[in-house]
């Protein structure tokens, strides 16, 4: 295969110098040769690959996952140190998706983005307007809270019938 490579890089050279708008120094021609051979070395992949990525960087947390997540109302990001409600606009910021964050520390797949005081505050949030669940659902609900209220009070008009009553 070697010989196809080096003989395939040989045509190509005598054509690029038989080419009469070709203006070139005898000192060129063994550069250009060995650059067509490098260059059908890769095309056919007989030639060495280059690491086209580069070398994967060693990244040390600033502080332990363990202490990352010790507080309930923050999680402490592995890059900066920070204390953090949410890691997701922080990462987006450092050019991170979550699940690259998690890779480059080695995190698990199930390692929090959100601090649980927040998550449990929108989520408390969330039920108080009704997020989540089905119409049918919601109807119930509201009767039920109609309920529990007191009856509404009276208008300017019964309290003034009643008082002259």
């Amino acid at each position: 295969m070697t010989n196809n490579t080096v003989e395939l890089a040989t045509e190509l050279t005598i054509a690029w110098l038989s080419n009469p708008n070709t203006r070139a120094a005898s000192e060129d021609v063994p550069a250009f040769l060995q650059q067509m051979h490098h260059a059908v070395s890769n095309l056919t992949g007989t030639g060495a690959p280059e690491s086209s990525e580069e070398p994967q960087a060693e990244y040390t947390p600033a502080v332990s996952v363990r202490k990352s997540l010790a507080s309930k109302d923050h999680i402490i990001s592995l890059i900066d140190g920070k204390p953090y409600k949410t890691l997701r606009r922080h990462l987006a910021g450092q050019g991170l998706t979550p699940d690259e964050y998690r890779q480059r520390y080695g995190l698990k797949s199930d390692y929090p983005m959100v601090a649980e005081s927040y998550s449990e505050a929108r989520r408390d949030m969330a039920k108080k307007i009704g997020l989540g669940r089905k119409a049918g659902a919601k109807k119930s609900t509201e009767q039920a809270a109609e309920a529990e209220t007191p009856a509404p009070r009276r208008g300017r008009k019964a309290a003034a019938a009643s008082a002259e009553g």
